[in-house]
């Protein structure tokens, strides 16, 4: 896949948290195309996640959104985790 030099991706979980960092940097054809991603797969699992974006005036490379589920009872982050990543070619995340 080809947006893992672009696009950052970050998971987190915990026990029924479970988290994805989106760090991109980017310009605005990106960060849409990242919107577009998530709102598709939401659509796709009938999920609602929190999404927020990152604003880093300082460090602009470090900007990104977040894509959270605070009380994943039934695991379904995972999956929403997975399609996402696909649907924005990133075939691997950061450690």
């Amino acid at each position: 896949m080809d947006n893992c030099s672009k696009i950052k991706a970050r998971v987190r979980m915990e026990e029924r948290y479970a988290g994805m960092s989106l760090v991109c940097g980017c310009d605005e054809e990106m960060k849409k195309e990242i919107l577009d991603a998530i709102e598709e797969v939401k659509k796709e699992m009938g999920l609602n996640p929190t999404v927020f974006d990152n604003p880093n005036k300082e460090f602009p490379e470090k900007e990104g959104f977040y894509i959270e589920f605070e009380d994943d009872y039934d695991r379904e982050a995972g999956l929403f985790f997975e399609k996402l990543l696909q649907k924005l070619k990133i075939d691997k995340c950061e450690q």
